[in-house]
């Protein structure tokens, strides 16, 4: 409970930045239109803030309701508008600055997202390299030959230099194609190339961790499992353990390195397991209740001890990576362009059906990353910043009438009928796009609680 403020503290600078962002790119483009825009508000409803600013006395308001907000201009539509103003209202700009003024919101966030990357890419950041783990047995990266400790240079030819690269440029390529090539290096230098199946990416509707239905974990050492430290006041020394204990098995089954140890704790929280272990050659069995703990929504146990640290099984496994002005801002925007065409591709399975709605995220998932990214880091934050805005970005330019994209559906309309819809077409545009877009909330809300509550 003590991290929530943390949480939706986080959660409100990400939501305040791009609502700001995105109302500010439609009052820039209304306001170089010459058109006279009467009220700026962050949020709905009830004004908890307002100011009238500027020789047009445009109001500038924060509503009660902060999920969103609105730039409102002068339009003949809307109200009465004296002869003098007319020339500046809303509804008599041509096609083009109209559209352009619909479009500038999701622009901005876009133009947002790259800046954000543009800095991250330039400050630099900690990265973990694509060293590959062991496959579970089966799995399309066991089928494939991948084997732990193997470095992966290059997908299909593109060279990926973290972690974060190979996952991003995986996930791509399982949207759009069956395999993959990886180029790997072992630790002996030796190059080989892993064909990876990667249909299984697509299973159960792209729900979860997609990378390990493929069988791409990240590496671990074969550590010994041999206790460092034992952590004062917790579970693990409550029940006896000291460092230097030798974990031979757990509840009977055998433990052959510390990962195999992590993985059989993990399962058993709150649950009694009895812990062989031998200490300076005599054997000693212990009995232990791992603590309930939650990591990313899901039950873990956790004993309180950490692993002795073993110098040759060492391995460099981080790589700072920091561009150049020029080399960020190019990476920033083909950042920025890849990650609107999978919003895109990924919304059109949802359609098809390929993908689940359970993928559909509301306010409190979103609130749940930020405070996670916020936790992370400075750049962690900052990217994930620049993702919600493509996200919103693009879902603006969605055909969907009351979005930005509905309102380019109109105009794109005018300019083939060579006038503007009926009001009444207008309406009944507006309340099926409001219903859709209904649906879609109850959707997410329905999936936040259920991640809630369920993990």
């Amino acid at each position: 409970m003590s991290e929530i403020p943390f949480y939706l503290l986080a959660f409100i600078v990400v939501l305040g930045v791009l609502i700001v962002v995105h109302e500010f790119g439609h009052y820039v483009a209304a306001r170089w239109c010459g058109v006279r825009v009467l009220r700026f508000s962050i949020g709905f409803g009830h004004a908890l803030w307002q100011r009238r600013l500027g020789k047009d006395g445009t109001e500038w308001a924060i509503g009660i309701f902060p999920l969103g907000g609105y730039v409102k201009m002068l339009d003949e539509r809307e109200g009465d508008v004296a002869p003098e103003e007319r020339e500046r209202a809303f509804n008599r700009q041509s096609v083009s600055r109209r559209s352009l003024i619909v479009a500038a919101g999701p622009a901005a966030n876009f133009v947002l997202a790259i800046f954000l990357y543009w800095a991250v890419f330039m400050y630099g950041s900690d990265e973990l390299l694509p060293i590959l783990g062991t496959p579970p047995v089966a799995s399309p990266a066991a089928i494939a030959g991948v084997v732990n400790g193997e470095q992966v240079r290059a997908v299909d030819g593109q060279a990926v230099a973290t972690w974060n690269d190979l996952r991003w440029t995986l996930l791509q390529k399982a949207a759009s194609q069956e395999s993959a090539d990886l180029e790997v290096i072992n630790e002996e230098r030796e190059i080989a190339v892993r064909r990876l199946p990667l249909r299984a990416a697509g299973d159960e509707g792209w729900e979860g961790d997609a990378l390990d239905r493929l069988g791409i974990r990240f590496f671990r050492p074969n550590l010994p499992p041999v206790v460092g430290k034992v952590m004062p006041g917790g579970r693990g020394e409550s029940a006896g353990i000291r460092s230097g204990d030798t974990i031979l098995a757990v509840d009977g089954a055998e433990v052959g390195n510390w990962h195999e140890f992590v993985l059989q704790v993990r399962g058993a929280a709150e649950r009694p397991v009895r812990i062989d272990l031998s200490r300076n050659g005599t054997a000693v069995a212990v009995d232990v209740v791992p603590e309930a703990n939650f990591e990313r929504g899901k039950r873990i146990g956790r004993i309180g001890v950490a692993v002795a640290e073993n110098h040759n099984a060492s391995r460099e496994v981080r790589v700072f990576v920091r561009y150049g002005f020029l080399a960020a801002g190019s990476k920033a925007l083909a950042e920025t362009w890849d990650k609107s065409v999978f919003s895109l591709v990924m919304l059109g399975k949802m359609v098809t059906g390929e993908v689940s709605w359970r993928n559909l995220s509301g306010p409190v998932t979103i609130a749940d990353y930020a405070g996670q990214s916020a936790r992370l880091g400075v750049d962690y934050y900052l990217k994930f910043m620049a993702l919600i805005s493509i996200s919103l970005g693009v879902l603006n330019l969605l055909p969907i009438p009351v979005l930005d994209g509905g309102h380019l559906m109109y105009h794109m309309i005018e300019v083939v009928r060579r006038r503007p819809l009926s009001e009444r077409a207008m309406e009944i545009a507006q309340q099926i796009g409001l219903s859709i877009l209904f649906v879609l909330m109850a959707f997410a809300f329905f999936n936040d609680m259920n991640r809630l509550f369920s993990g």
